[in-house]
């Protein structure tokens, strides 16, 4: 019976004591191995993506080659959003699951990396430039007034925009990691966008796909990625 190290990260203190994501990503687990006695061991680790001093992470890797198990994670990039540090995992001597593309090879899962890390990037970027425009403004931060009050409200909004940008992020990776390699194999934007919709793909506003769609999301990556 194959067995498995279950490797869990949140980004906050916050989500922390909240709970959120981490109840999410425990779920999508188990719903994949369904056994949970298979399970040996969940390392749960509170670190952004981009750090990658992760003891926790090491942890689980040591259990995985000591009992020969599958490191197994919810996502992609709860394990990094960093390329390089992604890479090194990748090619270590432990096999790793992501529930959520258990499909994809290494190739795959270092472009999707490759395309987190773009995006967390432009997260930090766009970040900065809010707080300087707002400074610059003449807005005090940090100021407990500027702050959310009311704690519930934060959970709840948070509960929201996760699962919206959930499910949006994690689909437009997967679609656009396809969309690039049919490309190279010549096929059509038409034959492109059949395809997706025979794999369930949706677009950004749940619909299905059609050729112009596909141009669309495949123009905009590219020029992202310029």
């Amino acid at each position: 019976m194959k067995t498995y190290v279950s490797y869990l990260r949140q980004s906050t203190v916050k989500q922390q004591i909240s709970g959120l994501g981490i109840e999410s990503q425990r779920e999508i687990i188990n719903t994949y191995v369904k056994n949970k006695s298979a399970i040996l061991y969940e390392y749960v680790e509170t670190e952004t993506g981009k750090n990658n001093n992760r003891p926790k992470l090491m942890d689980a890797l040591k259990l995985c080659r000591e009992t020969n198990s599958i490191l197994i994670c919810a996502k992609l990039d709860r394990l990094s959003r960093n390329v390089a540090f992604t890479s090194r995992l990748l090619e270590s001597d432990v096999d790793i699951i992501f529930c959520d593309f258990p499909e994809a090879n290494r190739l795959i899962l270092h472009i999707i990396s490759s395309i987190a890390e773009y995006e967390a990037n432009l997260i930090s970027i766009r970040t900065k430039q809010s707080l300087r425009a707002k400074k610059e403004r003449g807005v005090k931060l940090g100021k407990p007034e500027n702050l959310l009050n009311n704690h519930r409200q934060a959970i709840e909004r948070s509960i929201r925009t996760n699962r919206h940008k959930a499910f949006c992020n994690e689909n437009n990776k997967r679609a656009i990691t396809l969309i690039c390699m049919m490309i190279k194999e010549g096929q059509t934007y038409t034959d492109i966008a059949k395809t997706l919709n025979r794999q369930g793909f949706k677009t950004s506003k749940g619909c299905r796909f059609h050729a112009i769609q596909v141009s669309r999301l495949y123009n905009r990556y590219n020029s992202n990625a310029q």
